[in-house]
């Protein structure tokens, strides 16, 4: 039996949640992230977009691009309140949910009460615009890959069906930058030898992809060509703990940074006792005054979710390096996990 997979994504949702909550805000350019030019955009709206917003740009370049727009901070707690609605919604439908994130999710509805993809996209969309105000784009297709490209294809408010005698032909003229799996450095790499489109990928033959992309071209090749065997997971995996901090001003005082790796260290420490989680990997990320981002971990021979550990390996790997720019952005990570299982022995 064919699987049938959805990949439902919210629309612009941060922007859009605000100019829910404010009718004053409806069809005005939205941009969330923060009112400080060293803020950085999470979500904008589709009317910001037309400026050349995008999220993830630096919110002084958002005010260049787009001066009469209107610059919120984010309301998280109200965000994750909303995504709760929609994600009730979703366990309608069915309980195989795998969530990327807050307004992102994949559902296998194969085994479920719907007669086809169709009509279970269209119930997720009467009911989440009906119950609360929101628009919502939906993917439909046999495979992850496939319902996650056809989700962006009428966006925002869209709704899109791929079918397997869509494929190729269907992906051929779209960028390589569509294909799940291919980051920025793989595109830029094969565009500097004149592969722009999937079908320029397409014609090259099978060791091509293992020689020019590693451990993960089989899988490029293989996804082209519309094939995707990953299942859709309920429960993912946490890859990361991480805590980062945009500097009110630049800086290249050590003393300054650690103050923020020392504080980060006891927030990560407290998230990793709660899960009952210990990593081993520590990435300290930071980035300079002109936007250049720098990563430097160290991966320790045992795990841990101490406090002392954390913050002493941040400072080793702070200690090590030449800072010669003001820093605009400091951060930490932990990864590498194991799950402690170790249980309290009980006297009786």
């Amino acid at each position: 039996m064919e699987k049938v997979i959805l990949h439902v994504d919210m629309d612009a949702f941060f922007a859009s949640v605000e100019q829910l909550d404010n009718k004053k805000l409806r069809g005005k350019p939205v941009i969330v992230g923060g009112v400080s030019e060293r803020g950085v955009v999470s979500t904008c709206s589709y009317e910001a977009r037309k400026y050349g917003v995008h999220s993830a740009m630096p919110i002084f370049i958002a005010q260049k691009l787009c001066p009469n727009g209107i610059y919120l901070r984010t309301r998280m707690f109200r965000y994750k309140e909303v995504s709760g609605q929609i994600f009730n919604i979703l366990r309608d439908v069915t309980e195989i949910i795998e969530p990327l994130s807050i307004d992102e999710a994949y559902l296998d509805i194969t085994n479920s009460n719907f007669d086809n993809g169709m009509e279970a996209a269209k119930y997720i969309k009467n009911r989440v615009f009906k119950e609360i105000g929101l628009t919502i784009s939906v993917g439909i297709s046999y495979n992850k890959f496939l319902a996650k490209l056809a989700s962006d294809w009428n966006k925002p408010n869209g709704i899109k069906i791929i079918t397997k005698n869509m494929i190729p032909e269907i992906l051929l003229p779209l960028p390589i930058s569509k294909i799940h799996g291919l980051g920025k450095k793989s595109v830029e790499k094969l565009n500097n030898i004149g592969i722009f489109l999937v079908k320029d990928l397409y014609e090259m033959p099978k060791n091509f992809y293992i020689e020019y992309l590693g451990k993960y071209g089989l899988e490029i090749y293989d996804r082209i060509r519309g094939i995707d065997n990953r299942e859709v997971k309920i429960e993912r995996d946490r890859k990361s703990y991480g805590r980062e901090r945009t500097l009110k001003s630049d800086t290249n005082e050590k003393e300054e940074l650690l103050m923020y790796l020392e504080n980060f260290s006891g927030e990560i420490s407290k998230s990793l006792l709660r899960d009952n989680v210990e990593g081993k990997t520590i990435t300290v990320k930071y980035k300079t005054s002109d936007f250049q981002s720098h990563t430097r971990s160290k991966t320790l021979n045992y795990y841990t979710n101490n406090f002392k550990d954390i913050y002493n390996t941040c400072r080793e790997i702070l200690d090590n390096e030449e800072i010669t720019q003001g820093i605009r952005l400091i951060g930490i990570s932990i990864s590498s996990f194991k799950e402690n299982t170790i249980e309290q022995l009980k006297l009786f």
